[in-house]
């Protein structure tokens, strides 16, 4: 028997489900996987099986543990992240969902949301949690659960009255953290990030507030109870009678995003991390102020630990960035997305071309539904390199529109960015981000920056890890991207992208068809 030890992290995301073990080092030394289904049983309407997600997180860890020959009392304590959002009920007496999991994407209840904006809602509640009203959040989902859930697809029996066990804490409401947790111990718990995405959580209170509960008709007794994302006193422990045959110790969890801001050891205000992925979500570090944002970023929490202060976030949604290299893939301008940055370095510029990849339209800062991809300045000479490098440039551009909101709300220069996602592999791309941000560009040598900041908060509340001090000491850099590009000259390329939106905006109007 070895006398190492490890921290565990369970990455619920919302694809599929993933447990990594690291070590003191903050190195992987184990990493399961298992994708779930997805389920869409109407237009817009998005579900996940909770069951099959807590099979599968059962499954990934069995593995890990055993392909790394690890056993489960070598595990100081295990950390959860999520996908933020998504919404689960579940009656106590039988310990099983009543519904399927609506999904974070769902948009079932954009009605009702538009019932509030209709109603003049919107600014309370942008005041109280920091959120924009939307069907993305959790409050409109378990309110149509409460009254709407129809368990037949999922053949479970839903209490008739799913509403009075609610009122009596019969039946739980919670986000994928609290379901999970749940499941490992038996405790009914969230933690202050998951709260604060629910559109439920004062954000500055710390606490449920009752004037949302009684909007959205939320018994207050089917709520979790809001802890610390990195808890001292645990979240409770995994049972020894089960899957694990272990006691091992809960301690932390985090939103995928803001673990990922942990992960990266954003710790300070003016820490910025971007993650880029099929979207980006780019996270800064507000300290102990929640900034209120007027310049279309959302204000959330971004962690907080045992005894101390909630550190607030600035968060700014990309749409559309690793997807529109996917785009480049499906019009057959490229085979590969490896060939991008060679393809970009072939030419000497985009020869004028600007690529707004809107193809859902555009998220923060612009907020805009209706605009829509396009692509400006071609001529007769325009080849596919000018294009693969318009679209290369357009996520530096996007990236840079959030930057300096972030910036222009919070009053705090950024020092550097620090990235994560499988688009920073490409080293044109990171130089470019740090051309047209004209900051610092960090790439870590660990890239499961999510699940080692969830590993990172449940380490530090058993004291595998002493402090924050020695977290920084372990995060190491792969590259650093420093600024080539002269300022004015990366200022008129980006005045011409500003250009290139405006051209975008409300283009999905009646009639925008041409018909």
């Amino acid at each position: 028997m070895t006398d190492t030890t490890y921290v565990g992290a369970v990455d619920q995301g919302t694809t599929g489900t993933r447990f990594i073990v690291f070590d003191h080092g903050g190195q992987v030394v184990a990493n399961a996987y298992e994708k779930h289904e997805q389920y869409y049983p109407e237009p817009g309407w998005v579900e996940h099986d909770p069951m099959e997600i807590w099979e599968n997180t059962k499954a990934v860890i069995t593995q890990a543990l055993g392909q790394a020959g690890i056993a489960p009392d070598q595990l100081e304590a295990i950390g959860v992240t999520n996908q933020r959002e998504t919404t689960v009920l579940w009656d106590v007496d039988s310990g099983r969902p009543i519904h399927d999991a609506i999904v974070w994407q769902d948009r079932r209840t954009t009605e009702r949301i538009e019932a509030l904006e209709a109603e003049d809602k919107v600014e309370e509640i942008r005041e109280k949690t920091g959120l924009e009203a939307d069907a993305y959040f959790s409050a409109t989902k378990a309110e149509w659960l409460l009254e709407e859930g129809d368990p037949i697809k999922m053949e479970r029996s839903r209490p008739d009255d799913v509403r009075d066990r609610a009122e009596r804490g019969d039946v739980l409401f919670g986000t994928i953290d609290s379901w999970l947790i749940y499941n490992l111990t038996g405790e009914h718990v969230t933690e202050v990030t998951n709260a604060s995405r629910t559109m439920l959580y004062n954000i500055h209170e710390l606490a449920w507030d009752d004037d949302l509960l009684e909007e959205f008709s939320i018994p207050r007794a089917m709520l979790p109870e809001v802890r610390p994302s990195s808890d001292e006193e645990t979240y409770g422990t995994t049972d020894p009678e089960g899957f694990l045959e272990a006691e091992v110790p809960v301690a932390g969890a985090l939103g995928d995003q803001q673990a990922a801001l942990f992960g990266q050891t954003c710790f300070d205000a003016g820490d910025a991390k971007n993650t880029y992925g099929t979207g980006s979500f780019f996270l800064m570090n507000t300290g102990n102020e929640a900034v209120a944002s007027d310049h279309g970023l959302l204000t959330t929490i971004g962690f907080q630990r045992s005894g101390e202060p909630v550190q607030y976030a600035l968060e700014g949604s990309i749409f559309v960035t690793g997807a529109a290299i996917e785009w480049l893939e499906d019009v057959d301008l490229i085979d590969d997305p490896a060939e991008t940055a060679d393809l970009a370095r072939s030419v000497d510029s985009t020869d004028g071309v600007y690529v707004v990849p809107a193809f859902t339209g555009l998220g923060a800062p612009h907020w805009d539904q209706r605009a829509r991809g396009t692509i400006v300045g071609m001529t007769r000479g325009t080849r596919k390199e000018h294009l693969v490098r318009a679209t290369l440039e357009s996520i530096a551009y996007q990236t840079r529109d959030v930057a300096e909101a972030m910036e222009a709300d919070a009053g705090i220069d950024m020092r550097s960015l620090k990235v994560d996602g499988g688009a920073v592999k490409n080293n044109y791309l990171c130089q470019l981000q740090s051309d047209i941000i004209g900051s610092d560009i960090v790439r870590p040598v660990v890239d499961e920056t999510t699940a080692l900041g969830s590993a990172y908060a449940a380490g530090l509340a058993v004291g595998y890890w002493n402090d924050l001090a020695e977290l920084r000491d372990n995060w190491q850099v792969d590259r650093e991207f420093e600024p080539e590009m002269d300022s004015e000259r990366a200022d008129a390329r980006y005045e011409r992208w500003t250009d290139a939106v405006e051209c975008s905006l409300g283009w999905a109007t009646d009639g925008g068809d041409g018909e």
